[in-house]
């Protein structure tokens, strides 16, 4: 069983447990997810399963939709809901108010990572480091907001909006940021990922649903390797070329249209999905070469 499937994790459940929950259905060890759900949030979360878990590097930088609540007045240690309140404001703010800062945080960005996060410090966890009450100085790091659009503002408390950015973005420090600028304080109350890439989750499956599948059934909602990296531009090859690519050989190709060297392809020989390959300019020639053979 080979492919991705698109789970949508509920609120307190880990993106481990849910990887757990489907080794033991489908009595696969190779199972793994495209990027952590944070266990307070909810959402979509793509499983790779078999030769899928070769393609989930290509999967993490795809962009993320969410749907979240700004509760306005309080500062957690975390930047959410359920972390210790660090600081209170009674400043009430008004709907322009939130609407003129809410815009400014759109396009190109920098952010400051927190430190309850995954990234490492010297091999260790910045949430472990923060346990222990340690703050280490982390460097802002750029990220695109694609796209901001506020649903609702209930008595200028709390603010329920749509976000779609790049990899990367924290939604809880945008909030922990919004708060600040608002001049008072603000956490995420509520977090749902709505989107990785194409991805949907209109199309996800939730874990209560898939327990009373067979493995069989749950196979034919398997999404193909080569349709769930169906953002990475194709190459179709004549089928001579099929042993050679799958032995790590290369092959001399004409010039793509839209040819970038070094770029990410998925390449088929004569319509049959073998892999991720690149293309290089070697001279006046262009060489085609797999990075990673997948022969689904």
């Amino acid at each position: 069983m080979d492919g991705v499937i698109n789970i949508f994790k509920t609120k307190g459940m880990t993106s481990h447990d849910v990887v757990s929950f489907l080794r033991k259905k489908l009595k696969i060890k190779k199972i793994g997810h495209a990027g952590t759900l944070d266990p307070n949030a909810s959402g979509v979360l793509p499983l790779c399963i078999g030769k899928g878990t070769k393609i989930a590097e290509y999967l993490l930088d795809l962009d993320k939709e969410y749907i979240s609540e700004l509760t306005l007045g309080l500062r957690t240690d975390t930047q959410d809901i359920d972390g210790k309140v660090i600081s209170t404001s009674h400043k009430i703010v008004n709907r322009e108010e939130i609407r003129r800062v809410m815009s400014n945080y759109s396009g190109e960005l920098q952010q400051v990572p927190p430190m309850y996060s995954a990234l490492k410090y010297k091999g260790k966890k910045l949430y472990e480091l923060a346990r222990e009450g340690k703050v280490i100085s982390r460097e802002a790091r750029n990220i695109t907001i694609f796209s901001q659009e506020i649903i609702d503002i209930v008595d200028c408390k709390s603010i329920l909006f749509y976000t779609k950015c790049s990899k990367g973005t924290y939604i809880r420090t945008l909030c922990d940021d919004i708060g600040e600028e608002l001049g008072t304080y603000g956490y995420m109350s509520f977090l749902m990922r709505t989107g990785v890439g194409d991805f949907k989750i209109e199309n996800s499956y939730g874990v209560d649903y898939l327990k009373d599948l067979t493995i069989d059934e749950i196979s034919n909602i398997l999404i193909p390797v080569d349709k769930a990296i169906k953002h990475i531009p194709h190459l179709d090859v004549d089928k001579m070329f099929y042993k050679k690519l799958i032995n790590g050989n290369s092959i001399q190709v004409s010039r793509p249209n839209d040819m970038i060297e070094n770029r990410n392809l998925r390449v088929y020989c004569g319509g049959d999905f073998i892999g991720i390959g690149k293309i290089n300019k070697q001279g006046s020639d262009y060489i085609l070469k797999m990075d990673k053979v997948l022969m689904i």
